[in-house]
């Protein structure tokens, strides 16, 4: 069995999220999405707030588990037998970003892979940060999200 990870924030989760995590899926038996929980990072959403919305957002991605983590990306994918890491990548900024990481993923876990799939043209420019400083100034982000977030979203902007 092909086990892969996608490791990120999610906060929140946007439409690129949802391309790169189905086009995984179908790449893998088992797909993980791992959602950083990182307490240095001020985040929108809990981590089981983005965990329900990815869950919401992908109802038949049946090979899919979405799972909190704490710690190195190579940590949960010893823990779990997984052999791939997943990134998505826009532009070449993320790439050299990515490309970073993955060489020290490696040094820290020469049996861990990484690939890299590019997002789809129209998620090319949809960032988390841009969706929720438009939400908080009252524009319409509602392509750039799936429904359940966009949802959440809006109610989390109603009581600010």
């Amino acid at each position: 069995m092909r086990r892969a990870m996608l490791p990120g924030s999610f906060d929140p989760p946007t439409m690129g999220h949802i391309n790169i995590i189905e086009r995984a899926a179908s790449l893998f038996d088992e797909l993980y999405v791992v959602i950083a929980d990182n307490i240095s990072k001020k985040c929108l959403f809990t981590p089981e707030e983005r965990r329900a919305m990815i869950i919401e957002s992908l109802p038949d991605v049946s090979n899919m588990k979405v799972e909190i983590f704490q710690g190195l990306t190579v940590d949960f994918a010893s823990e779990n037998d997984i052999d791939v890491i997943v990134r998505g990548v826009r532009a070449m900024n993320d790439f050299s970003y990515e490309f970073e990481l993955a060489m020290t993923n490696k040094m820290l876990n020469p049996n861990v892979d990484v690939i890299f799939i590019p997002t789809d043209p129209q998620y090319f420019l949809i960032r988390s940060s841009q969706i929720k400083e438009m939400a908080e100034f009252g524009a319409d982000f509602s392509p750039m999200v799936p429904e359940p977030v966009r949802k959440r979203m809006k109610e989390k902007f109603a009581r600010s």
